[in-house]
């Protein structure tokens, strides 16, 4: 079976159709947290995501801190008001939704773990180094945990009696098959980070163990002047484009 993984739409709805276009027929789709923040449809994302066959969604940080679980001040200034905007805009039915999802899911079938930060802090720790993955890869018992959060496509995998996990970021637009363990990161939808503008996704195959990573070009400039009407951050409007 072929899953659609995604993760940190962050209210860019432009980059949300490029991508449910892009990855045509699957037979599901796990998001990984991040539906809202920073973007300017936070609940065209909601609608659009809540209502994709076959979903499991969990519960991002910015959806967290739209829906008051989370300590604004634990956010930079920009980002924090782009969060106060959001819940200005955001329907009840939409905040309703995300406050359903979960922190964590284990798919025991598919031998497969989703969290959006880490196994070990579902939604606040950032997965950015091997010394911190190489320590979460006791937080879960199945073979694969797919995570979001850094924005940062990449892999970290663990062979037996290995000090460290190894890190690799997967060739784009190619299927690489999957260490016996690894913690995999899709990159972001809405918000690219790794100095590459496109949208970030991936394909999991559960039955031949594959890792389809994809990028794919969208608007940036429908959502760059949604996000000026809106009246937006500037420095979140251009990284946009440079993809940081």
């Amino acid at each position: 079976m072929r899953f659609l993984v995604i993760t940190d739409i962050h209210g860019n709805y432009t980059a949300l159709e490029a991508v449910l276009e892009h990855a045509g027929a699957v037979d599901g789709v796990w998001c990984l947290g991040d539906v809202i923040g920073y973007g300017p449809n936070p609940n065209e994302c909601v609608e659009r995501v809540a209502a994709l066959p076959n979903l499991l969604c969990l519960l991002g940080n910015h959806d967290a801190a739209a829906l008051d679980m989370l300590d604004l001040n634990t956010f930079n200034p920009e980002a924090r008001l782009s969060i106060e905007w959001t819940r200005d805009q955001m329907k009840s039915e939409n905040l309703a939704f995300l406050e359903e999802r979960p922190q964590m899911i284990t798919i025991e079938d598919m031998n497969v773990t989703l969290a959006h930060g880490s196994p070990r802090q579902p939604v606040f720790e950032y997965l950015l180094d091997t010394r911190a993955a190489t320590e979460n890869f006791e937080y879960f018992n199945t073979e694969y945990c797919f995570v979001g959060h850094t924005h940062l496509p990449v892999q970290f995998h663990l062979t037996d009696g290995a000090y460290l996990c190894g890190l690799n970021i997967p060739p784009v637009n190619e299927v690489t098959q999957l260490a016996a363990r690894a913690i995999l990161n899709p990159g972001s939808v809405g918000q690219p980070r790794d100095r590459d503008p496109r949208a970030a996704y991936a394909i999991f195959d559960s039955e031949a163990r594959t890792w389809d990573y994809r990028r794919i070009n969208y608007a940036i400039e429908e959502t760059q002047k949604s996000m000026q009407a809106a009246g937006l951050p500037e420095r979140h409007i251009q990284r946009l484009e440079a993809g940081w």
